[in-house]
């Protein structure tokens, strides 16, 4: 380790402007911070840019900001969480991620120890889905300017030949998959701002669904309409934004939503909808009739859908319309969410 990255109080120190300022403070916190928790060939080089080798056919991209409240969450932080959210946009293409970039915000008098934690974070995030953060930026502003540190992402992608997956490939009679149970990540946070605690702890499902969607395209392929990962708004705001770029309109059965007894009853008690609530680590796929139970059979063969559950079908509607039978023989319109329910949840 360089006499630059011994220097950098890990333990007790703290971020000032001067590691925003573009000399000797900042090369010290980019080498012995984001350089030790993201390391890889391309940061190594130390430009302000990296050149990577691209796959033939279609590439995706996406970008994301994240300003989490809290930053540390029980199931993880903001950092394993930008990695997260940006793999699972780019996979909601059926695509497979390659690189990420990382630029970060920080609030002058953030602990180093903090933000290492946040750093070691997202490194992890990225070697366990096989990606790597090629490039990044670290800006610094006054104390009270910001809430910790802000992260901002943008990832990059290969898509299988010839898969394309858009909503308006939706067609009446295609089942609507739902990947695992609803609400885990938007309650494990509210639980950790309002210091609830339960008899059994809630966890983010905060996680990268890659590998998740590279089977369930290995058993659906073109039979696989859309996915879409359920997050802000949740699954309410997922059905309706699909109901509207498909003019379609979908049917779900309450029975069949997976919600876990502990994230239920931390609804009731905060006045929440579980449907209104965000996650991090679940998918819905809209596919087609013949191919929904094979579909279906590989995602709960995989540890992020093994409680998988087919909970609807898409309907003609000129009205788009997304109507819930419920669990009294009832039925209701499932809307758009009305303000902010939950505001800072990724």
């Amino acid at each position: 380790m360089s006499m630059h990255q011994r220097r950098l109080d890990l333990k007790n120190g703290c971020v000032d402007l001067s590691h925003g300022a573009g000399g000797r403070a900042m090369a010290q916190l980019i080498a012995g911070l984001f350089h030790e928790a993201f390391g890889n060939e391309w940061l190594a080089r130390g430009n302000d840019q990296s050149a990577f080798d691209v796959a033939a056919g279609r590439m995706v991209m996406t970008t994301d900001g994240y300003v989490v409240s809290p930053l540390f969450f029980p199931g993880g932080n903001i950092g394993s969480l930008a990695v997260h959210g940006t793999v699972n946009d780019i996979a909601m293409a059926g695509a497979r991620p390659l690189y990420l970039s990382a630029s970060f915000i920080i609030e002058e008098g953030f602990a180093f120890a903090d933000l290492k934690r946040i750093a070691d974070a997202m490194g992890e995030a990225a070697r366990a889905a096989g990606i790597a953060i090629i490039t990044g930026d670290t800006k610094v502003v006054e104390r009270g300017k910001a809430d910790g540190v802000f992260i901002s992402t943008a990832g990059v992608g290969v898509l299988p030949q010839g898969l394309d997956l858009s909503a308006d490939r939706a067609r009446p009679g295609d089942r609507v998959l739902l990947s695992g149970s609803l609400g885990d990540h938007g309650v494990a946070i509210m639980s950790k701002r309002q210091n609830l605690t339960f008899d059994t702890e809630i966890v983010s499902d905060s996680a990268s669904l890659h590998d998740l969607v590279a089977d369930m395209v290995a058993a659906g392929g073109q039979g696989i309409r859309l996915m879409r990962d359920p997050t802000r708004g949740g699954l309410a705001a997922t059905m309706n934004e699909i109901a509207q770029q498909s003019n379609l309109g979908f049917r779900l059965l309450e029975e069949a939503i997976p919600v876990k007894p502990a994230v239920a009853a931390a609804c009731e008690l905060l006045g929440l909808d579980p449907l209104h609530v965000a996650n991090e680590g679940k998918l819905v796929a809209v596919v087609a009739p013949e191919v929904a139970d094979a579909v279906l059979a590989a995602m709960t063969r995989h540890p992020l859908g093994r409680d998988a559950a087919d909970i609807g079908e898409a309907v003609a509607d000129d009205h788009r319309f997304v109507q819930m039978a419920t669990s009294f023989g009832g039925g209701r319109i499932v809307d758009w969410l009305s303000g902010e329910q939950l505001p800072r949840i990724c």
